[in-house]
């Protein structure tokens, strides 16, 4: 079922559906929301649409995939069918919490997706006040993990990728580090992140902060020339990307620094041009970085389903692992809570651990260079970065 926040996107309420989806063939004993013998009901709250709508809609193709994965095909608890209803937030925080609360009030117990920071950190408030579980996606802020016992993380956080940004560094040490990012919470969590692990290595840090919504990235640029780092370390989500990197490369920012930065989604591949060579990524994933059988079973869903295996889509698999997993323990809460905490399971990257004090989600990370130049930019795996490496510290 597809249903659109009150008060949202007029377009939107015209495109709502049904969608009935099941979930997980566990022994365990009876499932999250209703009576035994009724749905379980989960509840996904994304970006559909708003500038993170390419990374909600990866998220969701591999929610999909995961949940037909998890279920051996079934689609059931203990032959009880999963009601998945999506809500749409744009983005925008404040319609999240309204979504969520909503989706509470219609007897849903488990609440998944928050394609954005900004939104995560709204939404997991209203799970503890409400006593549900909150199985956060893609964003990728610190400040979800240890933010309450109900909120999980199904996806990386920014220490990891900072962690793993560091080991592109031979020694920090007198380093002049300089973060160009968005002046969101995505873009203040790399910031801190970068300063936390960095200069505890020796690196003095500074940043350069952009608005989300500015056109003309031309002055940042310039900003950024003119700082002459060691290294510049750019996190930028959305679809201003492209024209960051375009405003980076026309100042010579690429050609007298080096840049290091995440992996975007295939879509952002050309955006980087010939200047492929002159950057190395750090990477949360990307379509081959894991050779696992979960990995392949992910793709071979969501390429039958018409979708494509992109930089997100391993966190909604993840989740729907997540949520088959906390809702086969039964139906209160707390018996969701420890069925996820400390758990270690086979995931798209691999063996995935949910620790148990703060529920970080601990995974290996990648670095990768992109071969090629333009249309034809592929990335290509240079190593694999453990898990105990890029952990990070205990939230909360």
């Amino acid at each position: 079922m597809r249903r659109f926040p009150r008060g949202g996107l007029a377009a939107a309420a015209l495109c709502t559906g049904a969608l009935l989806l099941s979930s997980c063939g566990s022994p365990a004993s009876t499932a999250a929301g209703g009576p035994e013998d009724g749905p379980i009901k989960v509840g996904v709250v994304y970006s559909a649409s708003g500038p993170l709508a390419t990374y909600g809609k990866q998220y969701y193709e591999g929610f999909e995939a995961g949940l037909d994965y998890a279920t051996d095909g079934t689609m059931e608890i203990d032959g009880r069918p999963v009601e998945v209803t999506e809500m749409d937030d744009a983005g925008d925080p404040a319609t999240a919490v309204s979504a969520a609360r909503e989706l509470i009030g219609d007897g849903h117990t488990i609440l998944a997706g928050s394609t954005s920071s900004g939104v995560a950190v709204q939404v997991a408030p209203v799970a503890k006040q409400n006593e549900v579980l909150f199985v956060s996606g893609a964003a990728a802020t610190d400040a979800i993990t240890g933010m309450n016992d109900y909120t999980f993380r199904s996806g990386r956080q920014t220490h990891q990728d900072i962690r793993t940004a560091a080991t592109f560094m031979e020694d920090p040490r007198g380093a002049d580090v300089t973060v160009f990012a968005q002046q969101n919470a995505f873009g203040q969590d790399n910031v801190d992140a970068v300063t936390a692990v960095l200069e505890e290595q020796g690196a003095k840090v500074d940043s350069i902060l952009a608005p989300p919504d500015s056109t003309d990235l031309t002055p940042f640029a310039q900003q950024a020339k003119q700082a002459e780092p060691d290294l510049l370390f750019v996190a930028w989500a959305g679809e201003t990307a492209s024209a960051m990197w375009k405003a980076l490369d026309q100042q010579g920012v690429l050609d007298s620094t080096d840049v290091v930065t995440g992996l975007d989604i295939k879509a952002s591949y050309p955006v980087f041009g010939k200047s492929t060579g002159k950057i190395d990524f750090l990477s949360h994933y990307f379509e081959g970085a894991a050779d696992t059988e979960v990995s392949e079973a992910m793709r071979t869903r969501v390429e039958e389903a018409g979708g494509t295996v992109d930089l997100f889509t391993p966190d909604g698999f993840t989740a729907a692992q997540m949520v088959v997993r906390a809702a086969a323990a039964g139906d209160d809460v707390q018996k969701h809570i420890s069925a996820l905490e400390g758990w270690t399971f086979d995931g798209v990257k691999g063996e995935l651990t949910v620790r148990a004090e703060d529920h970080a989600l601990l995974q290996p990370m990648y670095q990768a260079r992109l071969t090629g130049s333009g249309d034809t930019a592929e990335p290509e795996l240079v190593a694999t970065v453990p898990a105990e490496d890029v952990a990070p510290p205990v939230g909360g």
